[in-house]
């Protein structure tokens, strides 16, 4: 997507400035948008690789890191002595451990704090947390596959307020947990929280108060609760499991709303903007490109609907990662595991190709891979990428193709999903370095010229 201040508003309220790089304070980094503005950032890896600066220790967990400050903010899971995680990642067996929040200095690794407390899981593929936390000002918000939200000292730990959202609003874990990563906005928190009217709450952020609720669905989804601005106003964009939804962040009143509902309940990228734009899409082939109009009301310019065809001729249709939107082109990976370039206003595709997801293009005996997954990050004129094969990849793309500049392999994936192991979590960028872990360790990237 572009990276313009008057679409996407800085998330966090406000963000610290590093004594020593750029921050990454929160998922998809400092205006949730996937760009990375720091520089001196490195042109083509060098013939080994980058360098490994520190690497530590960690459990399992999906959640990517969070940058703030010279701290780095990590989550993952310890099981219970004797526990043990069912063979089959769908089941949702009761399985014992506690969740943690982890405090590292980052140009060290060394520990710093950390928080911990029970919390079996009875949730499908049940790693760890999804959410990466949001640090704004001197508190770190974290919500907990479960949903335990927490509000913590981002110094010491300590705990501010704590609620279990499922016990406070009547709802229902969802299957794969809970995934939408807290939003912090101008003394608000916005948290999908799930519950009848109460899908999508906002929170004082440094009291824990709710403030509104809003919206019912029959699954709340995974996708993250988005701010953008459409036409000079601030609108918070909320996409559950049967439509995408258009709020007024202060009130929660709802403005406008469009059926489109992916297979099993799986709405997960957040919605993407560029000018007037609004583009989502998901699993199953459901996707929708609207166009905001002036009077609070959209204008479908291209939607298809889950069941209607069986192939898809145009469109993109993620399942693990949330595109980027750039100059009218949206890039992403698609289902069947496809970086893919797609017209926005048309939905009409440009290319495809698999190896920067998998490492190698398809041929007579391969035919891609479900819910294949790499993170685009922008950094300048080009791409920098993440692959789940543990691959740093940095590349060129362009209406026209695909050029790919330099790759390594930076860490192992560690985690099974459809017959291959996968690393499905997104990098943090800072201080001219990534910040990538999987459900063994956590490893600081040097990236710097």
């Amino acid at each position: 997507m572009l990276r313009l201040l008057s679409v996407l508003v800085l998330a966090s309220g406000a963000v610290w400035t590093a004594a020593w790089g750029a921050d990454w304070p929160q998922w998809m980094g400092p205006q949730r948008d996937a760009v990375w503005p720091e520089e001196g950032v490195v042109r083509q890896f060098p013939k080994d690789g980058p360098r490994i600066l520190w690497r530590k220790p960690i459990h399992g967990g999906y959640a990517g890191p969070a940058v703030a400050e010279g701290r780095v903010y990590v989550t993952d899971r310890v099981l219970t002595p004797g526990a043990r995680v069912p063979d089959d990642p769908f089941s949702t067996a009761r399985v014992a451990g506690k969740e943690r929040l982890i405090c590292l200095d980052a140009r060290t690794g060394e520990q710093l704090w950390l928080h911990e407390y029970d919390c079996p899981y009875e949730i499908s593929y049940p790693a760890g947390p999804r959410c990466t936390p949001a640090v704004a000002q001197d508190k770190v918000y974290f919500l907990g596959a479960m949903g335990d939200l927490y509000c913590l000292d981002a110094r010491s730990g300590r705990v501010h307020w704590s609620k279990n959202l499922p016990r406070e609003y009547g709802a229902k874990v969802p299957t794969w947990g809970y995934c939408g990563h807290p939003l912090v906005h101008d003394g608000l928190l916005y948290c999908i929280a799930g519950g009848k009217g109460s899908l999508a709450v906002a929170l004082d952020k440094d009291s824990g108060k709710e403030v509104w609720k809003a919206l019912s669905a029959k699954e709340p989804g995974y996708s993250p609760p988005t701010l953008v601005r459409l036409h000079g106003k601030e609108r918070l964009l909320i996409w559950h499991a049967q439509a995408l939804n258009a709020l007024e962040p202060k009130t929660g009143k709802l403005l406008w709303s469009v059926p489109l509902a992916p297979k099993y309940g799986m709405a997960i990228m957040a919605p993407r903007v560029e000018g007037d734009l609004i583009y989502a899409g998901g699993i199953g082939g459901a996707a929708v490109v609207l166009q905001a109009l002036p009077n609070d009301q959209v204008k479908v310019l291209w939607k298809e609907v889950v069941g209607e065809t069986e192939s898809r001729e145009r469109g993109l249709y993620p399942v693990n990662m949330t595109p980027f939107v750039h100059q009218g082109v949206i890039y992403g990976v698609d289902q069947e595991g496809m970086l893919r370039a797609v017209e926005l206003k048309s939905g009409k595709r440009l290319w495809f190709t698999f190896l920067p997801v998998i490492g190698k293009e398809e041929d007579e005996d391969y035919k891609g891979a479900g819910s294949g997954t790499a993170f685009l990050v922008k950094n300048g004129d080009r791409f920098i990428l993440f692959a789940e094969t543990g691959h740093l990849i940095l590349a060129e793309l362009t209406p026209q193709g695909y050029k790919e500049i330099s790759r390594a392999k930076v860490i192992e994936p560690s985690n099974a999903a459809f017959g291959r192991k996968v690393v499905w979590s997104h990098p943090a960028f800072a201080n001219k370095c990534a910040y990538i872990r999987n459900d063994k360790e956590i490893i600081c990237v040097s990236l710097a010229e």
